[in-house]
């Protein structure tokens, strides 16, 4: 009897336990750039190994449709934390100087901006000299797009026109002819040109990071709300990610895994190798493992803060320090994650 009491006593209080350390877990709704492609397994990942959860965390991945809506649903509230350009969050800062709720970068990702023009060779575009009097082809908020004013000016492209798509007709209207060429997020427009026919080889790729434009790509973001109000769970959170991008780097092939659970139409053998060219065009670029991986420099920040400022016509000065704090980074050493090339 007694023995029976004792049992039923200590799985009572288990239980209880166990409702208590769920309820316990801060929850945090994250609101990637894109749809659930290669590089979503550095999110994906430490959901489902445990990392977030083994961190206090109860954290839900969203797929996204832009850098600017993920910038907009942090800053509105609806999402915690995000993944989103830089140059997005730059754009809404100076935009918008007067709203209470702006959110700020806690951890660069991509280093360099991943952006590039790309062109079919037959075009008869090499280089970026001959873009000029050229049909460039975007989304209008396509992030090549809103930077190209600086990658003109470092190259001295001019006289080029626009045509405005819905990102599916991106890499369509490009190998129709309809246009000349494209800007876009090399891992992602490279890969779409050979899912429509174009062979790599017959694609001239000419990354904006090759022809003098430095800008950082896409970092995680966080509102202020929970930097004010829950720091300890953006520390954890960062902490967290850390370990898990160093698993998607050791094994890309197996990361895909977690990105085929939350969307199983996806290729898995296409989701590998973008995610492997992201990792080693921009994660694990030579500027990554120069500045460390997570962190920035601050000169650099305040001249892309300044070319942002130019390129995108802002309301206000875009200012490097309201954009970024790095208070929350890891360790030097537990940031120490990038393979060895």
């Amino acid at each position: 009897m007694h023995k029976r009491l004792f049992l039923r006593t200590t799985l009572v209080l288990a239980a209880a336990a166990a409702i208590g350390s769920a309820q316990a877990a801060t929850p945090i709704k994250f609101q990637l750039d894109w749809r659930f492609e290669g590089p979503a397994a550095f999110f994906l990942l430490p959901v489902a190994k445990g990392y977030f959860k083994g961190a206090g965390l109860d954290v839900a991945v969203d797929a996204g449709n832009g850098s600017g809506g993920a910038v907009q649903r942090v800053a509105s509230g609806t999402y915690d934390m995000g993944f989103a350009d830089l140059a997005a969050l730059m754009e809404f800062h100076a935009n918008n100087p007067d709203a209470p709720n702006k959110p700020v970068a806690v951890m660069m990702v991509y280093n360099n901006t991943p952006a590039s023009v790309m062109a079919l060779k037959k075009s008869g575009i090499a280089k970026p000299a001959d873009l000029a009097g050229k049909k460039l082809g975007a989304p209008v908020f396509d992030a090549g797009r809103r930077a190209f004013p600086i990658f003109a000016k470092a190259n001295n492209v001019t006289n080029v026109q626009w045509t405005a798509m819905d990102p599916p007709l991106r890499e369509t209207m490009l190998v129709r002819g309809d246009v000349d060429a494209i800007t876009g997020f090399t891992f992602t427009s490279l890969l779409n040109l050979e899912a429509r026919g174009a062979k790599a080889s017959d694609v001239v790729v000419l990354p904006y990071l090759d022809h003098g434009v430095k800008l950082y790509g896409n970092a995680i973001i966080a509102s202020p709300k929970l930097v004010k109000e829950n720091p300890e769970a953006i520390k954890a959170f960062l902490k967290a990610f850390t370990r898990g991008a160093k698993d998607v780097m050791a094994d890309p092939a197996g990361a895909i895994a977690h990105v085929k659970e939350r969307d199983g139409i996806v290729n898995t053998a296409l989701e590998t190798r973008r995610l492997k060219l992201a990792i080693d065009t921009v994660v694990n670029s030579a500027d990554a493992r120069a500045e460390g991986f997570g962190q920035i420099v601050p000169g650099r920040l305040s001249l892309m803060a300044s070319q942002v400022s130019d390129a995108f016509n802002t309301k206000t000065r875009v200012s490097a320090d309201a954009v970024w704090n790095g208070a929350f980074l890891p360790s030097k050493d537990e940031l120490a994650v990038l393979p060895r090339k």
